[in-house]
């Protein structure tokens, strides 16, 4: 049986009649892999070695990057335009975000959910501030810096709102 035919009977018989675009889910994780596999080989062109271990610190640091770069990337007004060729606009969800949903079919619906998503974009931005520790660790300790400082004052912003009321 051909891949693509056999690819489809997996398909349906997965998604129950449900749109599941496992198509566009197997392109995203190539993509990854491929990201990573890029990362890999720079790395190794320029003789970088792995850390032995990642301090406390620098783990701090990418966890509250990771959540302030996805939350910016998945629901920040600003960023809307970015997502805007795979979602539809739904409404404002709170202090600068906005609930989109997912439109489009395959690749662009797998993209829609992967750009709407915190915790699958998450994924992403942790494995490319942690490639990024390894190759450029001075401009990235900037950055996740930067973006925790960021989150940290926006969960002091909801505090101090919260406390006047």
């Amino acid at each position: 049986m051909p891949i693509g035919k056999s690819f489809e009977r997996v398909q349906r018989a997965y998604a129950h009649g449900e749109r599941r675009p496992l198509l566009g889910y197997l392109a995203s994780l190539g993509s990854y892999a491929a990201l990573v596999g890029v990362a890999t080989a720079v790395g190794r062109h320029r003789g970088t070695r792995l850390p032995e271990r990642f301090t406390a610190g620098d783990t701090l640091l990418l966890a509250l990057a990771t959540h302030k770069a996805s939350r910016l990337a998945t629901k920040s007004s600003i960023t809307s335009v970015l997502r805007a060729p795979f979602t539809r606009y739904e409404e404002a969800a709170g202090t600068a975000e906005v609930k989109e949903t997912v439109r489009g079919e395959g690749v662009r619906h797998a993209v829609g959910e992967l750009v709407t998503c915190p915790f699958c974009s998450g994924v992403w931005i942790a494995g490319a501030l942690t490639a990024g520790l390894v190759l450029a660790p001075r401009s990235v300790r900037l950055v996740t810096s930067a973006l925790s400082a960021v989150a940290v004052s926006d969960w002091l912003h909801l505090a101090y709102d919260a406390a006047k009321q």
